[in-house]
């Protein structure tokens, strides 16, 4: 009885760990220039400012299957932004590029 209760406890504390490891990773960026680096196998991804490029290649090969050979993240800077007379700053955010092996795929865009 002992043993059910442990490895229960230890399944939900791994998946709210996982959880935890998968809002990591918000969402692919779909523009002009990201579109153009799929050629080169290059993915763009929104992550959370926090992420280390290890954690997020662990993530990457994790949830894809894939194998990454290179991640270039950049941190925008806070834009001045005004509204009206209001004047505020846009939120700073978090991307990466991430080059993966030759022959692997991630498949952003699924039968349209």
């Amino acid at each position: 009885m002992e043993t059910k209760e442990k490895s229960t406890a230890i399944s939900m504390d791994n998946k709210e760990n996982l959880r935890k490891v998968i809002s990591i990773l918000k969402y692919p960026v779909i523009s002009d220039k990201s579109t153009r680096l799929l050629e080169s196998n290059k993915y763009t991804f929104m992550v959370d400012r926090r992420a280390n490029k290890a954690t997020i290649k662990k993530i990457i090969e994790y949830i894809f299957d894939v194998d990454v050979v290179k991640i270039n993240t950049l941190l925008a800077p806070a834009k001045k932004r005004t509204v009206g007379r209001f004047t505020g700053h846009r939120a700073r955010y978090k991307k990466a590029i991430v080059t993966l092996k030759t022959g692997d795929k991630i498949d952003l865009f699924p039968d349209m």
